[in-house]
Protein backbone atom coordinates (compact mmCIF):
# COMPACT_ATOMS: atom_id res chain seq x y z
CA UNK A 1 0.00 0.00 0.00
CA UNK A 2 1.53 3.30 -1.06
CA UNK A 3 -0.73 5.11 1.40
CA UNK A 4 -2.96 4.10 4.25
CA UNK A 5 -6.71 4.33 4.20
CA UNK A 6 -7.60 2.27 1.13
CA UNK A 7 -10.15 -0.41 2.02
CA UNK A 8 -10.15 -1.55 -1.61
CA UNK A 9 -6.45 -2.41 -1.44
CA UNK A 10 -6.99 -4.00 1.97
CA UNK A 11 -9.65 -6.29 0.52
CA UNK A 12 -7.36 -7.23 -2.38
CA UNK A 13 -4.60 -8.17 0.07
CA UNK A 14 -6.87 -10.06 2.46
CA UNK A 15 -9.87 -11.28 0.43
CA UNK A 16 -11.08 -13.66 3.14
CA UNK A 17 -10.86 -11.23 6.07
CA UNK A 18 -14.05 -10.63 8.04
CA UNK A 19 -16.10 -7.47 7.51
CA UNK A 20 -15.96 -4.71 8.39
CA UNK A 21 -12.26 -3.89 8.30
CA UNK A 22 -10.80 -2.08 11.30
CA UNK A 23 -8.69 0.50 9.49
CA UNK A 24 -5.69 1.46 11.63
CA UNK A 25 -3.60 2.33 8.57
CA UNK A 26 -4.07 6.10 8.76
CA UNK A 27 -3.18 8.82 11.23
CA UNK A 28 -6.69 10.25 11.04
CA UNK A 29 -8.54 10.87 14.29
CA UNK A 30 -11.25 8.18 14.64
CA UNK A 31 -13.30 10.60 16.78
CA UNK A 32 -14.32 13.16 14.19
CA UNK A 33 -15.55 16.64 14.90
CA UNK A 34 -19.36 16.49 15.26
CA UNK A 35 -21.20 16.79 11.97
CA UNK A 36 -23.76 19.57 11.66
CA UNK A 37 -26.32 20.82 9.15
CA UNK A 38 -24.75 23.09 6.55
CA UNK A 39 -26.52 26.19 5.26
CA UNK A 40 -27.98 25.46 1.84
CA UNK A 41 -25.91 28.28 0.36
CA UNK A 42 -22.73 26.31 1.13
CA UNK A 43 -23.80 23.97 -1.66
CA UNK A 44 -25.89 26.15 -3.97
CA UNK A 45 -23.69 29.23 -4.25
CA UNK A 46 -20.06 29.85 -5.10
CA UNK A 47 -17.97 30.25 -1.96
CA UNK A 48 -18.14 33.81 -0.64
CA UNK A 49 -14.94 35.81 -0.19
CA UNK A 50 -15.95 36.95 3.28
CA UNK A 51 -16.29 33.33 4.47
CA UNK A 52 -12.82 32.56 3.12
CA UNK A 53 -11.44 35.58 4.97
CA UNK A 54 -13.17 34.40 8.13
CA UNK A 55 -11.63 30.95 7.73
CA UNK A 56 -8.17 32.44 7.28
CA UNK A 57 -8.61 34.63 10.34
CA UNK A 58 -9.65 31.67 12.49
CA UNK A 59 -6.83 29.50 11.09
CA UNK A 60 -4.24 32.18 11.87
CA UNK A 61 -5.47 32.43 15.45
CA UNK A 62 -5.61 28.65 15.89
CA UNK A 63 -2.20 27.87 14.45
CA UNK A 64 -0.39 30.98 15.70
CA UNK A 65 0.33 32.61 12.33
CA UNK A 66 0.91 36.41 12.32
CA UNK A 67 -2.46 37.25 10.72
CA UNK A 68 -4.96 36.18 8.07
CA UNK A 69 -2.75 37.54 5.28
CA UNK A 70 -0.16 34.90 6.23
CA UNK A 71 -2.62 32.08 5.47
CA UNK A 72 -3.32 30.46 2.10
CA UNK A 73 -6.26 28.04 2.28
CA UNK A 74 -6.51 25.10 -0.11
CA UNK A 75 -8.67 22.02 -0.81
CA UNK A 76 -6.32 19.80 1.20
CA UNK A 77 -2.61 20.12 1.93
CA UNK A 78 -1.79 17.58 -0.77
CA UNK A 79 -2.58 20.02 -3.57
CA UNK A 80 -0.21 22.57 -2.04
CA UNK A 81 2.89 20.36 -2.16
CA UNK A 82 3.96 20.95 -5.80
CA UNK A 83 2.91 24.61 -5.60
CA UNK A 84 5.10 25.18 -2.56
CA UNK A 85 8.01 23.29 -4.12
CA UNK A 86 7.76 25.57 -7.16
CA UNK A 87 8.29 28.71 -5.06
CA UNK A 88 12.04 28.40 -5.69
CA UNK A 89 13.66 27.71 -9.08
CA UNK A 90 14.49 24.09 -9.85
CA UNK A 91 17.57 23.03 -7.90
CA UNK A 92 18.47 20.67 -5.11
CA UNK A 93 15.62 19.57 -2.88
CA UNK A 94 16.46 17.61 0.26
CA UNK A 95 13.73 15.83 2.21
CA UNK A 96 14.58 14.76 5.75
CA UNK A 97 13.68 11.10 5.79
CA UNK A 98 12.42 8.51 5.97
CA UNK A 99 9.09 10.35 5.80
CA UNK A 100 5.88 10.94 3.87
CA UNK A 101 6.75 10.02 0.27
CA UNK A 102 4.55 12.62 -1.45
CA UNK A 103 7.01 15.42 -0.66
CA UNK A 104 9.63 13.78 -2.86
CA UNK A 105 7.14 13.28 -5.68
CA UNK A 106 5.89 16.87 -5.48
CA UNK A 107 9.41 18.33 -5.50
CA UNK A 108 10.21 16.31 -8.62
CA UNK A 109 7.06 17.62 -10.29
CA UNK A 110 8.37 21.13 -9.59
CA UNK A 111 11.60 20.26 -11.41
CA UNK A 112 13.95 19.71 -8.49
CA UNK A 113 16.66 17.11 -8.19
CA UNK A 114 15.51 15.36 -5.02
CA UNK A 115 17.37 13.31 -2.46
CA UNK A 116 16.46 11.98 0.96
CA UNK A 117 18.63 13.43 3.71
CA UNK A 118 19.51 10.99 6.46
CA UNK A 119 20.77 13.73 8.80
CA UNK A 120 19.30 17.13 9.60
CA UNK A 121 22.67 18.79 8.93
CA UNK A 122 22.53 17.65 5.29
CA UNK A 123 19.62 20.01 4.62
CA UNK A 124 21.95 23.03 4.59
CA UNK A 125 23.21 21.92 1.17
CA UNK A 126 19.77 22.29 -0.42
CA UNK A 127 17.85 25.01 -2.21
CA UNK A 128 14.60 23.54 -0.95
CA UNK A 129 14.59 21.78 2.42
CA UNK A 130 11.54 19.80 3.55
CA UNK A 131 10.97 18.60 7.10
CA UNK A 132 7.88 16.79 8.40
CA UNK A 133 7.53 17.82 12.05
CA UNK A 134 6.41 15.74 13.94
CA UNK A 135 7.61 13.19 11.45
CA UNK A 136 5.41 10.61 9.79
CA UNK A 137 5.75 7.71 10.61
CA UNK A 138 8.17 7.75 13.58
CA UNK A 139 7.07 10.95 15.36
CA UNK A 140 10.56 12.50 15.40
CA UNK A 141 10.49 16.20 16.36
CA UNK A 142 13.13 18.69 15.22
CA UNK A 143 13.48 21.58 17.71
CA UNK A 144 12.14 24.93 16.58
CA UNK A 145 15.49 26.64 17.25
CA UNK A 146 17.27 24.29 14.84
CA UNK A 147 14.67 24.88 12.15
CA UNK A 148 14.85 28.67 12.52
CA UNK A 149 18.63 28.55 12.21
CA UNK A 150 18.34 26.41 9.07
CA UNK A 151 15.72 28.75 7.59
CA UNK A 152 18.04 31.72 8.09
CA UNK A 153 20.92 29.97 6.34
CA UNK A 154 18.72 29.00 3.40
CA UNK A 155 17.07 32.43 3.17
CA UNK A 156 20.42 34.22 2.85
CA UNK A 157 21.05 32.40 -0.43
CA UNK A 158 17.49 32.40 -1.75
CA UNK A 159 16.46 28.99 -0.45
CA UNK A 160 13.25 27.88 1.24
CA UNK A 161 12.41 25.73 4.24
CA UNK A 162 9.10 23.85 4.14
CA UNK A 163 7.88 22.38 7.41
CA UNK A 164 4.93 20.01 7.19
CA UNK A 165 3.17 20.24 10.57
CA UNK A 166 0.30 17.93 9.66
CA UNK A 167 0.45 16.32 13.11
CA UNK A 168 1.44 19.35 15.19
CA UNK A 169 -2.12 19.60 16.56
CA UNK A 170 -1.13 16.67 18.78
CA UNK A 171 2.57 17.51 18.90
CA UNK A 172 4.64 19.89 21.05
CA UNK A 173 3.11 23.18 19.92
CA UNK A 174 6.07 25.15 21.28
CA UNK A 175 8.12 23.65 18.43
CA UNK A 176 5.78 24.97 15.71
CA UNK A 177 7.17 27.50 13.23
CA UNK A 178 3.75 28.99 12.50
CA UNK A 179 4.60 32.19 14.36
CA UNK A 180 7.92 32.59 12.55
CA UNK A 181 6.75 32.64 8.93
CA UNK A 182 6.66 36.45 8.73
CA UNK A 183 10.45 36.61 8.43
CA UNK A 184 10.30 34.89 5.04
CA UNK A 185 11.99 31.81 3.70
CA UNK A 186 9.60 29.52 5.60
CA UNK A 187 6.37 27.79 4.60
CA UNK A 188 4.46 25.84 7.23
CA UNK A 189 1.81 23.35 6.09
CA UNK A 190 -1.11 22.49 8.35
CA UNK A 191 -3.66 19.76 7.73
CA UNK A 192 -7.27 20.09 8.89
CA UNK A 193 -8.61 16.59 8.27
CA UNK A 194 -6.23 14.53 10.41
CA UNK A 195 -6.80 16.05 13.85
CA UNK A 196 -10.46 16.83 13.25
CA UNK A 197 -11.13 13.42 11.72
CA UNK A 198 -12.69 14.97 8.61
CA UNK A 199 -10.27 13.92 5.88
CA UNK A 200 -13.03 13.93 3.28
CA UNK A 201 -13.65 17.64 3.76
CA UNK A 202 -10.30 18.27 1.98
CA UNK A 203 -8.97 21.39 3.67
CA UNK A 204 -5.41 22.48 4.36
CA UNK A 205 -3.32 25.59 4.85
CA UNK A 206 0.03 27.07 3.94
CA UNK A 207 1.34 29.61 6.43
CA UNK A 208 3.94 32.01 5.08
CA UNK A 209 4.80 35.68 4.80
CA UNK A 210 2.25 37.80 2.93
CA UNK A 211 4.12 37.71 -0.37
CA UNK A 212 4.37 33.92 -0.48
CA UNK A 213 0.81 33.39 0.77
CA UNK A 214 -0.48 35.71 -1.96
CA UNK A 215 1.52 33.87 -4.64
CA UNK A 216 0.08 30.56 -3.54
CA UNK A 217 -3.47 31.88 -3.51
CA UNK A 218 -3.05 33.30 -7.00
CA UNK A 219 -1.96 29.87 -8.26
CA UNK A 220 -4.90 28.20 -6.58
CA UNK A 221 -7.31 30.65 -8.17
CA UNK A 222 -10.76 31.75 -6.99
CA UNK A 223 -13.16 29.45 -5.11
CA UNK A 224 -10.38 26.97 -4.29
CA UNK A 225 -11.98 25.99 -0.98
CA UNK A 226 -15.54 24.63 -1.37
CA UNK A 227 -18.40 26.07 0.65
CA UNK A 228 -18.85 23.01 2.93
CA UNK A 229 -15.11 23.01 3.75
CA UNK A 230 -15.30 26.71 4.65
CA UNK A 231 -18.13 26.10 7.10
CA UNK A 232 -16.55 23.05 8.72
CA UNK A 233 -13.20 24.79 8.96
CA UNK A 234 -14.62 27.91 10.59
CA UNK A 235 -16.72 25.97 13.11
CA UNK A 236 -14.12 23.35 14.09
CA UNK A 237 -11.09 25.63 14.26
CA UNK A 238 -13.04 28.02 16.50
CA UNK A 239 -14.01 25.28 18.95
CA UNK A 240 -11.26 25.62 21.56
CA UNK A 241 -13.01 23.40 24.10
CA UNK A 242 -13.32 20.50 21.67
CA UNK A 243 -9.67 20.81 20.62
CA UNK A 244 -8.37 20.80 24.19
CA UNK A 245 -10.53 17.85 25.25
CA UNK A 246 -9.59 15.88 22.14
CA UNK A 247 -5.86 16.28 22.75
CA UNK A 248 -6.31 14.77 26.21
CA UNK A 249 -8.44 11.91 24.87
CA UNK A 250 -6.00 11.05 22.08
CA UNK A 251 -3.04 11.06 24.47
CA UNK A 252 -4.87 8.68 26.80
CA UNK A 253 -5.83 6.36 23.95
CA UNK A 254 -2.26 6.33 22.59
CA UNK A 255 -1.09 5.24 26.06
CA UNK A 256 -3.76 2.54 26.05
CA UNK A 257 -2.59 1.28 22.66
CA UNK A 258 1.04 1.20 23.82
CA UNK A 259 0.03 -0.86 26.85
CA UNK A 260 -1.94 -3.29 24.68
CA UNK A 261 0.99 -3.82 22.32
CA UNK A 262 3.38 -4.22 25.27
CA UNK A 263 1.24 -7.07 26.65
CA UNK A 264 2.09 -9.08 23.55
CA UNK A 265 5.75 -8.09 23.33
CA UNK A 266 5.34 -5.58 20.50
CA UNK A 267 7.71 -2.59 20.88
CA UNK A 268 6.38 0.91 20.30
CA UNK A 269 9.37 3.14 19.66
CA UNK A 270 7.78 6.41 18.54
CA UNK A 271 4.78 8.11 17.01
CA UNK A 272 2.29 10.78 18.01
CA UNK A 273 -1.04 10.55 19.86
CA UNK A 274 -2.67 9.87 16.47
CA UNK A 275 -0.42 6.97 15.47
CA UNK A 276 2.18 4.65 17.00
CA UNK A 277 5.45 3.57 15.39
CA UNK A 278 6.49 -0.08 15.58
CA UNK A 279 9.80 -1.51 14.40
CA UNK A 280 10.81 -5.13 15.00
CA UNK A 281 11.64 -8.30 13.08
CA UNK A 282 8.16 -9.73 13.56
CA UNK A 283 6.42 -6.84 11.80
CA UNK A 284 5.67 -8.67 8.51
CA UNK A 285 4.03 -11.58 10.32
CA UNK A 286 2.07 -9.24 12.56
CA UNK A 287 0.81 -7.29 9.55
CA UNK A 288 -0.39 -10.50 7.87
CA UNK A 289 -1.96 -11.94 11.00
CA UNK A 290 -3.92 -8.79 11.76
CA UNK A 291 -4.89 -8.34 8.11
CA UNK A 292 -6.34 -11.84 7.97
CA UNK A 293 -8.46 -10.84 10.95
CA UNK A 294 -9.70 -7.73 9.17
CA UNK A 295 -7.40 -5.26 10.96
CA UNK A 296 -5.19 -3.12 8.72
CA UNK A 297 -2.00 -1.43 9.86
CA UNK A 298 0.20 0.76 7.68
CA UNK A 299 3.17 -1.10 6.27
CA UNK A 300 6.00 0.19 4.10
CA UNK A 301 7.29 -1.64 1.03
CA UNK A 302 10.89 -0.54 1.50
CA UNK A 303 10.94 -1.04 5.27
CA UNK A 304 9.48 -4.48 6.00
CA UNK A 305 10.18 -4.34 9.76
CA UNK A 306 8.24 -1.09 10.23
CA UNK A 307 4.54 -0.62 10.95
CA UNK A 308 2.38 2.33 11.88
CA UNK A 309 -0.80 1.82 13.89
CA UNK A 310 -3.61 4.30 14.23
CA UNK A 311 -6.14 4.37 17.06
CA UNK A 312 -9.22 2.12 17.24
CA UNK A 313 -12.40 4.17 17.11
CA UNK A 314 -14.70 2.28 19.51
CA UNK A 315 -14.72 -0.46 22.13
CA UNK A 316 -15.63 -3.13 19.57
CA UNK A 317 -12.54 -2.24 17.53
CA UNK A 318 -10.36 -2.35 20.65
CA UNK A 319 -11.72 -5.81 21.43
CA UNK A 320 -11.14 -7.08 17.89
CA UNK A 321 -7.57 -5.80 18.00
CA UNK A 322 -6.90 -7.42 21.38
CA UNK A 323 -8.31 -10.75 20.19
CA UNK A 324 -6.28 -10.69 16.98
CA UNK A 325 -3.09 -9.84 18.88
CA UNK A 326 -3.72 -12.73 21.25
CA UNK A 327 -4.13 -15.08 18.30
CA UNK A 328 -0.92 -13.80 16.70
CA UNK A 329 1.04 -14.13 19.94
CA UNK A 330 -0.26 -17.66 20.45
CA UNK A 331 0.79 -18.69 16.94
CA UNK A 332 4.21 -17.09 17.28
CA UNK A 333 4.90 -19.02 20.47
CA UNK A 334 3.28 -22.29 19.39
CA UNK A 335 5.93 -24.98 20.06
CA UNK A 336 4.81 -26.95 16.99
CA UNK A 337 5.23 -23.90 14.75
CA UNK A 338 8.59 -23.06 16.30
CA UNK A 339 9.85 -26.60 15.64
CA UNK A 340 9.13 -26.36 11.92
CA UNK A 341 12.10 -25.45 9.66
Amino acid sequence: MDHGGSLGRARALFPHAPDPFVDLSTGINPHSYPLFDLPATALTRLPEADRLHRLKHVAAATYGAPDAAAVAAAPGTQILLPLVSALVPPGRAFVLGPTYAEHTRAARIAGHEVREAAAFEDLEQSDLAIVVNPNNPDGRVIPRASLIDLAGRLRRRGGLLVVDEAFMDVGPRSESLAGDVGSGGIVVLRSFGKFFGLAGVRLGFALANTEIATRLESRLGPWAVPGPALEYGIRALSDIGWRDAMRLLLTAEADRLDALFARFGIPVTGGTPLFRFIEFAGAPGLFRALGENGIILRHFAGRPNVLRAGLPGCQEEWQRLESALAGWAGAVHDPVEEARP
